[in-house]
């Protein structure tokens, strides 16, 4: 999945970027107050995509 798409799929799901650290970002759910880094690859493998998911609390995806 291109790195664009899942931040997308972040913010549609209430997430929001934390920080900028030095090769990921930090993302969190407020709502569920959870967070979770996201490589800065132009490609995410599902796996790590919805492993992302799983850690924010959001459902996985499709």
């Amino acid at each position: 999945m291109k790195r664009q798409e899942f931040l997308k799929y972040l913010r549609q799901h209430g997430c929001s970027l934390i920080r900028e650290g030095a090769s990921h970002s930090w993302w969190g759910n407020p709502l569920e107050n959870k967070r979770s880094s996201v490589p800065r690859h132009t490609e995410i493998d599902n796996d790590l995509a919805n492993k992302i998911c799983k850690d924010l609390g959001i459902p996985k995806i499709k």
